[in-house]
């Protein structure tokens, strides 16, 4: 390692560390090289001389903080995003999951909120909406704010149409939107059965006796140990029977905890929460 590499190793560490001495947000255990890329790429931008004088902003300026913290967080998401994901749910997921009377969906991480919208796109589509609730969450203030609005950028819509019939869908998918000034708002009644919230995968504790925990495209951006404490997060959320979704280049098989789940769908990543 050379001299410059390795300070800036030591530089990124003690930025980490300010983070979750001032602000509880853990980012120490993920992915190296995820979280150089996105703190290199945001100094780049930010007008500082160099990456110490970052930690001095995280400490002392709230808004620096904010903008940061939304670069390290992971907002990469689509309506209906790999649709035979979906498809694995609609036939193999819900028919299980009309056996309860009520049901509990978490999505972790949830981002912009699209694969959330997706989720109750298909729950309505299979009876399901009515007696559920989804909880969507993520540590970003922002994406938040923005699931919330419910808006898709009009460009996307076709795309979006794509993805949702290679799911399965059984509508227009034109039916779950208005188009207005330019804008594209899904329907309100899909938000009726959402809660957003704030919660933090690394920090915060488990979430409730869920049936379902959506988590795609998450666990990649952390190192092992932190992937294994995530796990075990999840397999104290579900309910007996409960089902966990990862994305497509994440699985259990490796951790800790796959002992505790059955497999449901290995080409979707989907498992089972076992009964003990």
């Amino acid at each position: 390692m050379t001299d410059t590499s390795e300070n800036e190793k030591i530089e990124i560490d003690l930025l980490l560390e300010a983070i979750f001495r001032k602000h509880g947000y853990d980012f120490r255990n993920y992915s190296k090289a995820h979280v150089r890329r996105r703190i290199v790429h945001f100094f780049a931008s930010s007008g500082l001389d160099n990456l110490s004088a970052m930690q001095h902003k995280v400490l002392t300026d709230p808004t620096f903080f904010g903008e940061l913290l939304n670069t390290l967080s992971i907002n990469v998401t689509e309506m209906f995003r790999d649709p035979s994901f979906f498809k694995a749910v609609r036939s193999e997921v819900a028919p299980l999951l009309l056996t309860y009377p009520f049901i509990r969906v978490w999505h972790a991480g949830c981002a912009t909120g699209e694969e959330v919208y997706s989720m109750a796109i298909l729950l309505a589509e299979e009876n399901l909406l009515d007696r559920a609730q989804i909880y969507a969450t993520d540590l970003s203030l922002k994406a938040l704010e923005k699931a919330r609005e419910g808006i898709i950028p009009v460009n996307e819509i076709k795309e979006y149409t794509g993805n949702y019939q290679k799911a399965g869908g059984k509508h227009s998918f034109a039916d779950y939107y208005s188009a207005k000034y330019g804008l594209t708002k899904l329907n309100n009644s899909l938000k009726d059965k959402i809660v957003f919230a704030d919660h933090n995968l690394v920090t915060d504790s488990a979430f409730g006796e869920m049936h379902l925990i959506v988590c795609r495209n998450v666990l990649i951006y952390f190192n092992r140990d932190l992937q294994n404490k995530i796990f075990k997060l999840m397999l104290d959320s579900l309910c007996p029977g409960g089902f966990l979704c990862l994305g497509s280049k994440e699985t259990l098989q490796f951790s800790e905890y796959a002992d505790a789940f059955e497999t449901v769908s290995g080409k979707e990543k989907i498992y089972r929460k076992k009964y003990q």
